[in-house]
């Protein structure tokens, strides 16, 4: 059998030549399209998810209930197709509260494990201990779990954070709580962290726009159960309001104190102690306690259809009733999905970046706000709203 040539009989040579060449004209066209292969945890299949959440210190409750949160929706959109086709994967590590194991995980995500990006990590002396790894590997920082200011501030374009400040919650509710209480005496009891902190500053700096100030405050180390001199200090203060930069078994501990030494002021918290597990843990002695928050907690009998059928959901896959860290969880991925959704069939960080940088998310029934992104603004909403503790159950009281 002769072989055609463009020339009669071509030499071996040249028609190995000419094929070479037309099987490198035809490689681009045949080659699966660059972005899918280029782009760190997402395979034609498949979206690698990597989030931290305290498995084991003093968040080892939120933690789990935000990981679940995240794992039933994971299991939701991937029931329902995926996105694009693309099953979503969810990779947890624990960090246990520990900034140290915090950087040991986010190695580990974002080396053996190929993350794409980290979703709703919690904690924020945790968070802020990843931030110069997650820069290093060029990951975006999706919503996580915490209210500081440095998760969109300087904006960045591997920020992006929903929850309004902590600063900000407690310089508007600080003030306007002790008008509305008639509480001359505003005195503070924080963890001596940066989450702390943050509350101590907003709450400062709110009492100092109202021309008051802060008449007492006192600190404790992260994983403290002991708060029996700190409060004494408060009572002997005769604060009639405290602030508390606590996070959940902090805030019944505290609380609990109080009671015991028959200390009454009004105590107002912030997101780390609005949970169902303050409530049953504490009882009675937290009754009265105010928090500010966005996501509602979500109840099976009350609130919103779409935040009772969550609930719902939740109980049935768990045994156990959904808190308001479970929606965090629950919403963070839908929301990424929504936006991945957007970024389209060749999913990237740039091209994800672009999607929720054009229009904006949709304020979902669970409280969060209408979520608009650019450049140089990297907090999505600056919804916050107060709750209070009625009778052993979450109450939504204020704007």
């Amino acid at each position: 059998m002769t072989t055609p040539s463009i020339a009669g009989r071509a030499p071996a040579r040249t028609k190995l030549v000419l094929a070479s060449a037309f099987a490198l004209a035809l490689a681009p066209a045949l080659l699966p399209r660059p972005a899918l292969a280029q782009a760190e945890g997402v395979s034609p299949t498949e979206i690698r998810l990597a989030t931290l959440q305290d498995l084991s210190g003093p968040l080892a409750g939120p933690g789990k209930q935000a990981m679940n949160g995240m794992r039933l929706r994971v299991d939701e959109i991937n029931a329902q197709g995926g996105i694009h086709g693309r099953k979503l994967t969810l990779l947890v590590e624990d960090h246990g509260y520990d900034p140290k194991r915090a950087v040991l995980g986010t190695q580990k995500l974002f080396g053996r494990d190929g993350a794409m990006l980290m979703v709703g990590q919690i904690g924020t002396a945790t968070t802020l201990a990843t931030v110069p790894l997650l820069t290093q590997k060029k990951a975006i920082n999706f919503f996580p779990l915490t209210s500081t200011r440095e998760v969109y501030e300087p904006p960045g374009p591997l920020k992006f954070a929903f929850l309004s400040p902590y600063f900000q919650q407690l310089g508007t509710h600080t003030p306007r709580l002790a008008k509305q209480a008639n509480a001359s005496r505003v005195c503070a009891l924080y963890q001596d962290d940066e989450f702390g902190l943050e509350i101590l500053r907003g709450a400062e700096a709110g009492l100092k726009d109202a021309g008051m100030a802060m008449v007492e405050k006192t600190s404790y180390k992260r994983g403290a159960t002991d708060f029996s001199s700190q409060v004494a200090r408060l009572a002997a203060a005769r604060c009639d309001m405290v602030v508390l930069g606590t996070v959940v078994r902090e805030t019944v501990g505290v609380m609990s104190e109080a009671r015991k030494l028959g200390f009454k002021p009004v105590f107002l918290g912030s997101p780390g102690a609005y949970s169902s597990a303050v409530v049953d843990l504490g009882g009675k002695d937290v009754e009265g306690l105010y928090v500010t928050m966005s996501v509602e907690q979500p109840y099976t009998d009350s609130g919103p259809a779409e935040l009772r059928r969550f609930a719902s959901s939740y109980k049935a896959r768990f045994s156990e009733d959904a808190t308001v860290f479970s929606t965090y969880g629950y919403v963070v991925i839908d929301l990424f999905a929504q936006a991945a959704q957007k970024a389209g069939r060749d999913l990237t960080p740039e091209t994800l970046t672009r999607a929720m940088e054009t229009g904006s998310l949709p304020a979902t029934p669970y409280g969060t706000g209408e979520l608009t992104f650019t450049p140089t603004k990297r907090l999505g909403s600056e919804v916050v709203r107060l709750s209070q503790i009625r009778d052993g159950r979450w109450v939504v009281v204020g704007p």
